[in-house]
C-alpha cells in the first residue's frame, strides 16, 4: 500500500529509498519510533511498519510471537501488540464476569469447568456439554447464548481439547466424545473403567489419563475408530497429559503417590516408557497441568505451588527453571505464549498470574473470586484478552483498555 500524501521534512534523508529509510529505523527503539511517526503522515506510515516492530515485539510478554519468531496473530498489527504488551506487563486491564452458572448443591468440586479457544469463539464445559459462545468484537464480552451446545456425556466432561475441526473430550462416565465441529458426525466409546480427567489428540491418535491409573493410545484412523492401541500401567491417578509436537511421544502428569516421578515420557507407537523428568518431587506433588511449548521444551505445574519447565535436550533429572507460587497454593493451569510470558491459575480466591520467564518472581497477579474462595481451573489467553474459568463464573481481563 503506498502512504498517504504529505509534504515530507525537507531534510534530503527522506528522499532516500523506502529500503534504506527502512534499514535506519530498524536501529531505533520503541521511544524513538513513537517520535519519529509524530513528524508527519509519511513517517508516520513508515514507522508503523510491521517489519520494523517485528524485532521489538519479540522481546515483549504475549505479542503473538513464539521463541522462533514464528508469528500467531498474523491478523493485528505488530504495532498495536507491542502496545498491548505493556499493559500486560504492567497488569493494566479491565475485568469483567461474562458467565455465572450454578455450583452443584452436592460435592461442588465435581464441576471443573474446561474450556478452549477458537478464533471467534470460546469452547466452555458446563456439567455434561460443552458450550460454543462468540466473541463479542471489539469488548469483553461474548453472546449470552450458545451458538452450538454438544452433548453425548452422561456425566461431567472433565477435560477437552479442541483440534482441527473436531472436539474431544473426557468425561466421568469413562467415556471419550468426538465431535466434528461443523456436522452432526460424533464418535463415542468407553475409554477407562473410571473418570476420564485427561485427553489430547494429535496426528489421528487420542491419549487418555484415568483415576483408574492408567493412560492409553486410541486409533481415529479408518476402520478402527475407538480402537485401544496401548494400555499403559502409570500406578497412579493420572491428572494430566499431552501428545509431543513430533507425534512422537507423550507426558503423563500423575498424582505422585507412590514411589516413581508423577512427570513420565512414553513412546507413543509401543507404549514403553522413554523417561521419567525429575528427581525431587515429593510425596503427593501431583502433577496437574502441563503444556508442550516445542518437542523438547515443556511447563508443569501442580500441587507442590511450583512452576516447572523442562528441556528434555539438557537433563531429564532436574528442571531448567523454576517459579514459586508466593502464597503456598497449589497451581491448576499453566499456560505460555511460546516466548516470554507463562499464566497460571492457583487453588484459592481464583488467583492468576502473570511470570516472565526472564525473571523469578511474579509479575503480576489478580484476585478473581474474592471475598469468596474458588479455584481457577482453567485460563486461555489471546494477544489481548484472558479468560479464566472458576466453580461458577468465568471471568475475563481485557488488557486493551488504557
Amino acid at each position: 500500500a503506498s502512504p498517504p500524501p504529505s509534504t515530507p521534512p525537507s531534510s534530503p534523508l527522506w528522499a532516500l529509498p523506502e529500503e534504506l529509510l527502512l534499514l535506519i529505523c530498524s536501529y531505533l527503539d520503541v521511544q524513538a519510533l513513537g517520535r519519529l511517526g509524530q513528524v508527519c503522515r509519511r513517517l508516520r506510515f513508515l514507522s508503523s511498519r510491521d517489519l520494523l516492530w517485528r524485532r521489538i515485539a519479540r522481546g515483549c510478554l504475549n505479542s503473538g510471537f513464539t521463541q522462533l519468531g514464528t508469528d500467531l496473530a498474523t491478523g493485528i498489527p505488530v504495532k498495536e501488540r507491542v502496545k498491548v504488551s505493556q499493559n500486560w506487563r504492567h497488569g493494566r486491564c479491565r475485568r469483567e464476569t461474562v458467565l455465572k452458572w450454578k455450583c452443584k448443591q452436592v460435592a461442588p468440586f465435581l464441576l471443573m469447568p474446561w474450556m478452549e479457544l477458537d478464533g471467534e469463539c470460546l469452547y466452555l464445559s458446563q456439567a455434561e456439554n460443552i458450550h460454543v459462545y462468540r466473541l463479542c468484537p471489539n469488548s469483553t464480552g461474548l453472546h449470552r447464548h450458545p451458538q452450538a451446545i454438544f452433548s453425548g456425556h452422561q456425566e461431567d466432561v472433565c477435560r477437552f481439547v479442541l483440534v482441527n475441526s473436531h472436539i474431544v473430550s473426557g468425561g466421568g462416565d469413562g467415556n471419550i466424545v468426538l465431535h466434528k465441529i461443523h456436522g452432526s458426525y460424533s464418535v463415542k466409546f468407553s475409554a477407562h473403567e473410571q473418570e476420564v480427567n485427561c485427553v489430547d489428540f494429535q496426528g489421528g491418535l487420542i491419549v487418555s489419563g484415568s483415576r483408574d491409573r492408567t493412560a492409553k493410545v486410541w486409533s481415529l484412523s479408518a476402520g478402527r475408530i475407538g480402537q485401544c492401541l496401548h494400555t499403559v500401567q502409570t500406578e497412579d491417578r493420572v491428572w494430566s497429559i499431552a501428545i509431543s509436537p513430533l507425534l512422537s511421544s507423550f507426558v503423563t502428569g500423575t498424582a505422585c503417590c507412590g514411589h516413581t516421578s508423577p512427570l513420565r515420557i512414553w513412546d507413543l507407537e509401543s507404549g514403553q516408557l522413554l523417561t521419567c523428568l525429575g528427581t525431587d518431587f515429593h510425596h503427593g506433588a501431583g502433577v496437574l497441568d502441563v503444556f508442550y511449548e516445542m518437542p523438547s521444551l515443556l511447563l508443569s505445574c501442580g500441587y507442590d505451588t511450583y512452576i516447572r519447565y523442562w528441556d528434555i535436550r539438557t537433563s531429564t533429572r532436574k528442571c531448567v527453571r523454576e517459579w514459586e507460587e508466593p502464597h503456598d497454593s497449589a497451581l491448576y493451569c499453566i499456560r505460555s505464549d511460546k516466548n516470554h510470558m507463562i499464566a497460571s491459575g492457583s487453588s484459592y480466591y481464583g488467583v492468576v498470574r502473570l511470570w516472565d520467564k526472564r525473571q523469578t518472581q511474579c509479575l503480576q497477579s489478580f484476585h478473581l473470586s474474592s471475598p469468596t474462595s474458588s479455584p481457577v481451573y482453567c485460563l486461555r489467553f489471546s494477544t489481548t484478552h484472558l479468560y479464566a474459568a472458576l466453580a461458577s463464573a468465568l471471568h475475563v481481563l481485557d488488557f486493551t483498555a488504557p
